[in-house]
């Protein structure tokens, strides 16, 4: 059983600021000197175990530069065998104290322990995004320990809902929806209810997927549809909240907002559609979200500062790594090559990389590849005066699509889909796209028949219900359907075939992707289909 953190009881805002967002005032070299202390730790601690035998080639390094040299890049399918297990003694002595997961490929699941000490870090990083998505400056905190909290997250054995359990364990912060009823609610029931509750209870601080915040902004602003009266409305917190809420509406001569129900302090997101909703959420709910990064194998990898720009890396959380765009583009065009990787210390300002990360605190991921493309926007935070480097997200850099930060889509499981769909095609690419703000997945299809498009994307999008379980618990949590068509002229992609090959490309580039397909590529295919394409 962890220790209650009890810090927050001293209302000292000058050792709160320090443990939780200390790392702020680091210089680079100290940022550094952190994370070759802790990666030299975990060598120490994890030498042993079969698993780094394995991947250290039986040698224990004694440097970072000969862990870097000696130790191979990996992806999940290096672990799989082992963590599909779920034993206890992957990479440590210490042992595992939870297991959680998130969607892989084909809709199974990736499974991840965390050690205690990773778990504590993990939920440290957490209350560090409550205390600067609710600060305006540097050393400012708005937080004592016992704000009401509203989570809108996937429940256990996500990682989300284990966060969300400690959260609560750890501090004294209150849960606005008792968390033993929550996780035996339907997903969507679950939300509902919540701010149902927080009607009468209030909410200090919201977690949640930015497009929950932005769906419930809308049903406000449409009138708040579907909503019924019930004797709970009768609570006299309720109905001063309410009533309330319509005065300060009808005094701006608007519909009825979240931001005139509830005074939230900080509101933070993750996924990578939050940057796209960051203006729609604030002006549902009166707060802009802070912005974090990370995942379930890595915990949380960075985050933005008070001023909502770029995000900086967090020193405890893992050793990071980078791989420079050029080596990455060269690795996808030869699976065999091994790409080089540079430090925080010598990344550069405008470059994208393909982060690496290796754990810290006995958990078992050596220079993993998290799939996902990063760019340093900056070199320092001039506004707030934070002197390490400032990223944001840019991409995955794999064939996977992600879907509102929720699940994601790879070739194979988008081929099965249209293959059982019964939907007689020539070729199609795939690839996430934004129409009116909202997040889609915009399949180019060639058919070999004649089809109304609106049966096409039925027909499509229940196959792929019935063979991905994280879509298919997209449309039932959140009731986003977010396939699109566009139904191409034929000949279209046999036209772009003859065209690249004309041009001297090699045999590699003369079809288009099946997933993320560049925007060059995309117009190509337009211009090619002659106008004739059909779309909504």
């Amino acid at each position: 059983m962890m220790k209650k953190d009890e810090l927050f009881k001293t209302g000292d805002h000058k050792r709160i600021w320090q443990k939780y967002c200390g790392f702020l005032d680091l210089s680079l070299q100290e940022f550094m000197e952190i994370q070759e202390q802790l990666l030299m730790e975990q060598i120490e601690l994890v030498h042993d175990s079969p698993l780094a035998k394995k991947l250290m080639n039986n040698r224990k390094p004694a440097t970072v530069d000969e862990f870097r040299s000696q130790v191979p890049l990996t992806t999940y399918e290096d672990y799989v065998s082992i963590l599909d297990k779920r034993k206890d003694d992957v990479s440590s002595e210490d042992p595992y104290s939870w297991w959680v997961h998130t969607s892989g490929r084909s809709g199974s699941f990736k499974w991840v322990p965390y050690t205690e000490r990773a778990h504590r870090r993990l939920i440290d990083s957490v209350v560090t995004g409550f205390i600067l998505g609710s600060a305006t400056r540097k050393g400012e905190v708005n937080i004592q320990g016992r704000e009401r909290i509203l989570y809108n997250l996937p429940p256990r054995p996500y990682l989300s809902g284990m966060i969300a359990t400690s959260v609560f364990q750890l501090y004294g912060f209150q849960s606005v929806l008792d968390q033993e009823v929550a996780e035996k609610m339907e997903f969507q029931d679950r939300i509902a209810e919540g701010f149902r509750l927080s009607l009468r209870t209030g909410v200090d601080l919201l977690a949640s997927m930015s497009s929950i915040l932005v769906k419930i902004g809308e049903g406000f602003e449409e009138g708040l549809q579907g909503m019924k009266f019930s004797t709970f409305m009768l609570h006299p917190a309720v109905l001063y909240r309410l009533a309330r809420g319509i005065i300060r509406s009808k005094l701006e001569g608007r519909s009825l907002l979240p931001k005139d129900l509830w005074a939230v302090k900080a509101i933070i997101c993750g996924g990578t559609d939050t940057a796209i909703y960051r203006e729609k959420i604030n002006h549902y709910w009166g707060t802009e979200p802070l912005e974090y990064y990370g995942g379930t194998e890595a915990g949380v990898v960075a985050t933005q500062n008070w001023n909502r720009k770029g995000m900086t890396f967090l020193p405890l959380s893992d050793f990071y790594e980078f791989i420079p765009e050029t080596e990455w583009l060269k690795n996808k065009q030869d699976k065999a090559y091994q790409p080089s990787t540079v430090l925080l210390s010598e990344v550069e300002e405008g470059k994208r990389y393909e982060i690496v990360s290796t754990s810290f605190y006995g958990m078992p991921f050596f220079r993993y590849r998290l799939g996902d493309l990063i760019k340093i926007v900056s070199l320092k935070d001039y506004e707030t005066g934070v002197n390490l480097p400032q990223m944001v997200f840019e991409s995955r850099s794999d064939d996977l699509i992600d879907i509102a930060g929720f699940t994601r889509l790879d070739e194979k499981t988008m081929w099965q889909a249209i293959a059982n769909s019964g939907i007689r095609y020539a070729e199609w690419t795939l690839r996430k796209e934004y129409y009116e703000g909202e997040p889609i997945l915009r399949l180019y299809l060639e058919l070999k028949e004649e089809k109304v498009l609106e049966e096409v994307e039925r027909a499509i999008h229940d196959s792929l219900k019935a063979i991905n379980t994280g879509y298919c618990d997209l449309g039932k949590m959140l009731e986003i359907y977010p396939l699109r068509a566009t139904i191409l002229s034929k000949g279209t992609f046999l036209r772009f075939y003859e065209e690249k090959q004309a041009a001297g490309l090699d045999l590699a580039h003369l079809k288009p992707p099946h997933t993320n397909a560049s925007d060059s590529t995309i117009e190509d295919l337009l211009r090619l289909s002659r106008g004739s394409e059909t779309q909504r």
